[in-house]
């Protein structure tokens, strides 16, 4: 599995409803693509402006190949780049000691 935490900052408060429905419309896409085995956006109730994305994929490669899809080229790239800033975490789950 490969898993990634995406944060994001809307510094624009006008931006933000355009950013909420952006991610809105990527979920399904993400979902439909080969290899994505969950993908959720979070809006913070505190600060309305963050995001966190949570996506699971089969690989990377998975997930370096939906960079090429429909969410990222039809949506994230036109609509959201231009309003965000972002930090990208490739991440692992944090697990008991044993």
């Amino acid at each position: 599995m490969f898993d990634l935490i995406v944060i994001v900052r809307v510094p624009e408060s006008d931006e933000i409803p355009a950013v909420a429905d952006a991610l809105a419309r990527m979920r399904p896409l993400c979902l439909a693509e080969d290899g994505c085995v969950a993908w959720e956006a979070y809006q913070s109730q505190d600060d309305p402006g963050r995001f966190v994305l949570v996506e699971r994929w089969a690989s990377r490669a998975h997930w370096e190949a939906h960079d090429s899809g429909d969410a990222i080229q039809k949506i994230y790239v036109p609509e959201l780049l231009p309003r965000i800033e972002r930090e990208v975490h490739p991440s692992s789950p944090v697990s008991s000691a044993q």
